[in-house]
């Protein structure tokens, strides 16, 4: 059923038409939740920068450039300051200042199986230069499933569209009723699970930018015109869905 709602809405977006049918007059507000917190950073990158720090400039980023344009002006950030918030505060902060989406900003990593180690500044990191690429998750269980399926489509296409390209080494783990890749082509698995689409009354995705692990990946995600891109292809996604042009 899922697979026959995502080509419908495929169908719709190769035609042309942006997928969300919904106006929005006024304000659009985008909820950006930045992953993990100061004191559980989430992955260590390969040469030992925490995973926060890199959702954070993303997150910041994208806040500055929405908020330069007036329909995205009420949108805000989620614990800009890596306070220890619970994953359900999260939704429950979006829910509550009426965010028209929310997106929760991660950078990826890899199965412990798959590391390996070097020396960097005289430290031993893992490190795991076998895959790159981003990844998009959404949730069967979240208060607007379809529309974060449509949203991920679109965000996906612009992520293409931009010259990125997903990673697939999830998809060997993410099999059964609760979590699988939908879409190889743009990169989207379902992961029914996780808390922060769960919580959210409103369409929601999580967004793995890339993969810090990766030793060459990490030096481009660390890059600010690299950074600038993956935001441009994120606020490019939000003015499409919003019903805006890019």
């Amino acid at each position: 059923m899922v697979y026959f709602l995502m080509m419908c809405c495929l169908s719709v977006w190769f035609l042309g038409t942006p997928i969300s049918s919904e106006c929005w007059a006024g304000d659009f507000k985008v909820a950006i939740d930045i992953g993990h917190t100061i004191n559980t950073p989430g992955a260590i990158s390969a040469r030992g920068v925490p995973e926060y720090l890199f959702n954070k400039n993303i997150a910041i980023l994208l806040h500055r450039k929405l908020i330069q344009d007036p329909q995205f002006k009420g949108s805000f950030i989620i614990n800009e300051t890596g306070d220890d918030l619970p994953l359900s505060a999260r939704g429950a902060i979006a829910n509550r200042q009426g965010a028209a989406l929310f997106i929760s900003i991660h950078h990826d990593s890899v199965e412990p199986k798959d590391l390996s180690y070097w020396l960097c500044q005289g430290k031993s990191l893992a490190h795991c230069d076998k895959f790159a690429g981003y990844s998009i998750y959404y949730s069967e269980e979240n208060g607007n499933p379809l529309r974060s399926l449509s949203f991920a489509v679109v965000l996906g296409s612009e992520m293409l569209r931009n010259g990125f390209c997903p990673t697939l080494h999830h998809a060997e783990k993410f099999t059964g009723a609760d979590k699988g890749l939908v879409d190889r082509i743009r990169g989207i698995y379902k992961y029914n699970k996780l808390v922060v689409l769960r919580t959210t009354d409103m369409p929601a995705v999580l967004f793995e930018c890339g993969i810090i692990k990766n030793r060459y990946e990490e030096l481009e995600l660390s890059n600010s015109a690299y950074q600038h891109r993956i935001v441009d292809a994120l606020l490019s996604a939000i003015k499409i869905y919003s019903g805006g042009t890019r």
